[in-house]
C-alpha cells in the first residue's frame, strides 16, 4: 500500500478513480468508473466516490488510507465546503470531512485545473529536465478558462483557494458578463462558447469552434478568420501578464480550444508583446495525457 497513490477524479458526469505506482515512471494497477449521479443529489454523489473506491479496493486487495480528489471549484480555506463550482449539488457542502466520515480515509482535494496542471508538470508533458525544480502553469481552455501553479511539484492553492485562476482576471468589456458576476472576464472572451458566440454575432452561423477552425483555416470564410484572429490577439494579452507575475518554465494548454495549433505559433508570437524581456524562453506545450490526467493529478496530491 505505502508503494501505490490513489486518485479520484470527481466530475460532473462521471467519477473516475485509479491506482498508480509511486515510482515514475508510474503504472496503473487499477482504474475505475461510474456516473457521478449529481442531478440525484449530494448524498448521492457521495456514494458514488464510496463505489469508486470499494472498486478500486477489490481490484488491488487493499483500502487505502489517503487519497487525492480533483474537484470541480474549491474547497474553501475558511468555511471548509466547496465554492465556485459548476456541479452545483457541491456548493456550500463540506465535502472532505463528509467523505472522511463516511469512509474513515484521509482525503487531499483540489481543483480539477490544479490536478491537470500537477499531471501534465509531473507524469505528462513538461520535459524530464524541467521537472520538480521549475514552476509550471497549466491553463484549461475549454467551456471555461482555468489553470493551476505548480512549483517543486506541489500546486499553489493561495490564501483563498483561487491560485491559478486566471479565467476571472479581468481582459475586455466586449466579452460581457460572466456567470461569476463581473463583466469582460478571460473566460468571458477566449473559452470555446465564446468564441462560438463572437462568430455568431458578426453574422456567422450558430456553428462549433472546430468548425470555425477549419473554415479559417481553408480562408474561406471571413468571419471564421476575424474570430481566430481575436483569439490570438486576446490569448497574448491574457497570459502575457501571467508570464510576467509568475515566470514559468512551461505553459501547458489544455482544453479544446488548446487544440488549435495556431496558439503555439501566432499566439505565442503575441505573447512576447507583454513580456518585461527582450526573450520568451518558456515553452508552451501541448497536453499528453488527454482526459486521464485529472485522476493522475489527484493521486499525485498524496505523494
Amino acid at each position: 500500500m505505502e508503494n501505490s497513490l490513489w486518485g479520484i477524479d470527481l466530475g460532473g458526469t462521471k467519477i473516475e478513480g485509479a491506482v498508480i505506482t509511486r515510482d515514475l515512471p508510474f503504472t496503473t494497477l487499477a482504474r475505475e468508473r461510474v456516473p457521478t449521479e449529481a442531478a440525484k443529489g449530494y448524498d448521492a454523489m457521495l456514494s458514488q466516490v464510496a463505489k469508486v473506491i470499494d472498486l478500486l479496493s477489490d481490484a488491488v486487495g487493499y483500502r487505502p488510507l489517503r487519497v487525492g480528489m480533483g474537484t470541480p471549484g474549491a474547497l474553501d480555506p475558511y468555511s471548509h465546503t466547496i465554492k465556485n463550482s459548476n456541479t452545483t449539488a457541491l456548493i456550500g457542502k463540506p465535502l472532505k470531512d463528509d467523505l472522511e466520515k463516511m469512509l474513515g480515509i484521509s482525503f487531499e482535494l483540489a481543483n480539477d485545473a490544479n490536478c491537470f496542471a500537477l499531471a501534465e508538470a509531473q507524469m505528462g508533458a513538461v520535459p524530464e529536465h524541467l521537472k520538480n525544480p521549475e514552476l509550471v502553469f497549466g491553463i484549461i481552455m475549454g467551456t471555461g478558462v482555468g489553470g493551476g501553479i505548480v512549483v517543486n511539484g506541489k500546486v499553489i492553492n493561495g490564501r483563498h483557494s483561487i491560485g491559478g485562476e486566471w479565467g476571472h482576471n479581468f481582459l475586455d468589456e466586449s466579452g460581457g458578463m460572466c456567470y461569476c458576476g463581473r463583466i469582460g472576464c478571460v473566460e468571458t472572451v477566449i473559452a470555446g462558447p465564446s468564441l462560438e458566440r463572437y462568430y455568431h454575432l458578426q453574422g456567422g452561423e450558430k456553428i462549433r469552434l472546430p468548425e470555425i477552425v477549419s473554415r479559417a483555416q481553408a480562408g474561406t470564410d471571413p468571419i471564421a478568420t476575424d474570430t481566430m484572429d481575436r483569439l490570438v490577439h486576446f490569448f497574448g494579452k491574457a497570459v502575457g501578464p501571467m508570464m510576467n507575475t509568475i515566470d514559468p518554465a512551461a505553459v501547458v494548454i489544455g482544453g479544446g480550444v488548446g487544440n488549435i495549433d495556431l496558439l503555439y505559433t501566432r499566439g505565442v508570437e503575441e505573447v512576447k508583446k507583454y513580456l518585461f524581456n527582450p526573450r520568451l524562453d518558456t515553452l508552451f506545450l501541448k497536453p499528453k495525457l488527454g482526459d486521464s490526467a485529472g485522476v493522475f493529478g489527484a493521486a499525485e496530491l498524496v505523494r
